[in-house]
């Protein structure tokens, strides 16, 4: 490869917000290594974007964030994908490699809640959406008597069902918040169990794809 040129590397995501400063979180650690790279986007709406009413409780390491990207990649359509590391199927798709795993951010949880509440003020029975066994079981460590309850959508979404009252808290990735820019938010930390990976994006590859294989050696933590 010549490092003169202007590499240009089409890469598959998610359409959400999220998803897109991950995209970019990633080019721009490539960039410390590799100044002269680009991506070109390609996002994706998803199964998992798309189906809102599935409860993320029965669902285990399938392909339900990541299925529509697969097959975009594995025909061709893109050539190397980002994803939430925590979201990635297992086994992976064959054909598929995970190329790079990267350092990542804090990888906790938090408890979001309005302007000037706290975890005290809130009144017995408040609702506290989440979709997740595990943060439900320790929400229910720090105050048994509060209402876990489903909710789904994106980060922005979530927050606005806060805003509006028709939950008391969400528990979102501390990593989330960070890459969005809202840290300014009322929260407090969630202790427990954490997500496998989380904070973590990988980078998925075609197998025979030796090329970016290599490449993104220079930002995976594996390697370090």
């Amino acid at each position: 490869m010549n490092c003169s040129t202007k590499l240009t590397i089409t890469v598959g995501a998610r359409s959400s917000p999220l998803s897109r400063a991950q995209m970019q979180e990633v080019l721009e650690e490539l960039l410390k290594f590799h100044p002269d790279v680009d991506f070109q986007p390609v996002f994706i709406e998803t199964t998992g974007d798309m189906d809102l009413k599935t409860s993320l409780r029965t669902l285990e390491k399938t392909d339900f964030f990541t299925k529509e990207i697969d097959v975009l990649q594995l025909s061709g359509g893109c050539r190397v994908s980002v994803h939430s590391a925590k979201d990635l199927p297992e086994p992976l798709p064959k054909g598929l490699v995970l190329a790079a795993l990267t350092k990542g951010v804090d990888p906790s949880d938090a408890i979001v809640m309005r302007d000037h509440e706290s975890l005290e003020s809130l009144p017995k029975g408040a609702k506290i959406g989440t979709s997740s066994v595990r943060r439900e079981k320790n929400i229910r460590q720090l105050r048994s008597d509060l209402d876990c309850v489903d909710i789904r959508g994106n980060i922005q979404t979530r927050l606005a069902l806060l805003d509006q009252g028709a939950v008391d808290g969400v528990v979102m990735a501390e990593a989330a918040l960070i890459r969005l820019k809202l840290t300014h938010r009322n929260r407090i930390p969630l202790p427990g169990e954490r997500a496998e990976l989380q904070g973590q994006l990988a980078i998925l590859v075609r197998e025979e794809d030796e090329e970016m294989i290599r490449f993104f050696q220079s930002i995976d933590s594996r390697s370090r």
